[in-house]
């Protein structure tokens, strides 16, 4: 059985927020944020730098050119969809290091970031270029 400390660094390990993710692609550390859903949800609304895998098309050939030293974390619209956990769990099985986003594209807009495509949004927009 894990002790309560245990699972907080556990949990710490395997999800990360939205101000993480974007302090991570702000100062270059090293990190791809996977979009797990559909292609079209993509095109609509996306975190920027983020690529589209969709959960499922994850496998051995969509990730081949994939680096399995940086971080990546999953995302989806929010609490009501497991797109990110699939994918996770598939990036783990295939050997990537990876964490979930917690609350996805929908907490990512009401802590108040930009998205791209079709329908995004005005906020706080990424300056690393990335």
């Amino acid at each position: 059985m894990i002790d309560q400390a245990g699972f907080y660094e556990a949990k710490l390990n395997y999800e990360t927020d939205s101000w993480d993710v974007y302090e991570a692609l702000e100062n270059s550390e090293g990190i791809i944020v996977i979009d797990a859903r559909s292609s079209e949800a993509y095109a609509k609304e996306h975190i920027p730098a983020a690529i589209n895998i969709p959960h499922r098309t994850i496998s051995e050939e969509t990730t081949a050119r994939l680096d399995k030293s940086i971080a990546y974390v999953t995302y989806c619209d929010g609490i009501g969809c497991n797109a990110s956990t699939k994918g996770a769990l598939k990036m783990a099985r295939l050997g990537f290091k990876v964490k979930e986003l917690l609350g996805g594209l929908d907490w990512w807009k009401r802590d108040g970031y930009a998205t791209e495509g079709s329908e995004g949004n005005e906020g706080k927009t990424l300056t690393c270029g990335c």
